[in-house]
């Protein structure tokens, strides 16, 4: 018995039969004991592994049930939330939920995507995520200033999505927030006031989030596939602007460097193709997981419910053809954001000088798959 909550059970069976336990309950006990024997062999072995080779010819990893979850996602799918043990965090360490159903499996998928997005940001930042991409990002003076910005990027793909904030929620937001239909709200605590407006929203699910810890940087990223399991380096890191090359003939300026190097961020979180076009430090037009980087600049323009003119683009990949720059420019975006590498750069780059915009290149593509 690894568990003292077997006891009582174990116990009332050895009264029960004798002193004897049937082949199921010692079929369970022993399937419990391999279970933590081997957590602890694997927490050892992790060990020995990380001070070695980066990617191990064995690689071991165990994870322990913190959810049931209602189901996948799919309500014919069963599912259930594991956390890795060993690890410094995970998404829903030191989480408290406050009120509303029980978390989906979508919905931790998209508490994720919100949780990294916003954590790029010193200053008060928001993030409305749906189907795993953010369809609204914003930074302010204030939280309701972010989540204000965040919603009118999209406000009809916002409904129904996962908000996270990385400052705390007063009264005022909280009358913001409640007047739309939200799936969860993910924030840095919650003022009384907050609270009693908020419970009026039975099924809203609230997350306090009071975890301070930084992820662990070394950590992997694991995705599975059929029969296996895919190790990549997690991508944490941006470029620095003393890293990026002025490729255009005219130079951002002060403001347009500070956004670019906000859609710079927002992009690296946005399922490939990425486009986001920004303005004011929010984003106004996002592009998505198309199949063709134009056809995302297309969305991203489409999307966008205001003018593009004097907005700033971010491509997670290089533009292989000036054709999708060349609709932002049309819009009236004045400065893009890309990592090069194109054959066809210097075309790109041509068409961008030709519109009197600037450009930079990154050298780093972020791809999220």
């Amino acid at each position: 018995m690894v568990s003292p909550e077997s006891y009582d059970a174990i116990l009332a069976e050895l009264r029960e039969f004798d002193c004897r336990l049937s082949p199921t309950t010692r079929e369970s006990l022993a399937a419990e004991a391999f279970a933590y024997t081997a957590r602890y062999d694997t927490a050892i072995a992790r060990w020995f592994q990380e001070k070695g080779a980066d990617f191990p010819a064995l690689m071991v990893r165990a994870f322990e049930k913190v959810l049931e979850l209602p189901y996948g996602e799919n309500p014919h799918q069963r599912a259930a939330y594991y956390s890795q043990v060993g690890t410094r965090t995970h998404v829903l360490s030191m989480v408290s939920q406050l009120g509303g159903k029980e978390l989906s499996f979508n919905n931790l998928l998209d508490l994720d995507a919100g949780r990294l997005l916003v954590s790029e940001f010193q200053i008060p930042a928001c993030a409305i995520i749906k189907h795993n991409n953010p369809c609204g990002v914003a930074v302010g003076k204030t939280a309701l200033e972010a989540y204000q910005h965040a919603f009118e990027c999209d406000p009809i793909s916002a409904y129904g999505g996962v908000i996270c904030l990385n400052r705390r929620v007063d009264r005022t937001l909280a009358e913001a927030i409640a007047a739309q239909f939200v799936e969860v709200l993910f924030a840095r605590g919650y003022d009384e006031e907050a609270l009693e407006v908020l419970e009026s929203k039975r099924n809203m699910r609230l997350l306090d989030d009071r975890e301070r810890r930084n992820p662990d940087m070394i950590d992997p990223q694991l995705h599975q596939v059929v029969g296996g399991m895919l190790v990549q380096d997690r991508d944490y890191d941006l470029e620095e602007r003393s890293e990026m090359q002025l490729v255009s003939r005219r130079t951002p300026t002060e403001a347009e460097w500070g956004e670019l190097s906000f859609a710079w961020k927002v992009c690296k979180h946005v399922r490939s193709n990425a486009i986001v076009i920004c303005r004011d430090l929010a984003t106004i037009g996002i592009g998505a997981g198309q199949m063709s980087r134009v056809d995302s600049v297309r969305l991203a323009i489409e999307k966008s419910r205001t003018s593009l003119v004097g907005s700033v683009l971010a491509s997670d990949a290089f533009f292989p053809f000036p054709d999708g720059p060349q609709l932002a420019l049309d819009a009236g975006t004045i400065a893009i954001i890309q990592p090069g590498g194109s054959v066809r750069d210097h075309e790109v780059v041509e068409a961008v000088d030709a519109a009197g915009a600037a450009m930079v290149f990154t050298s780093r593509r972020h791809f999220r798959h």
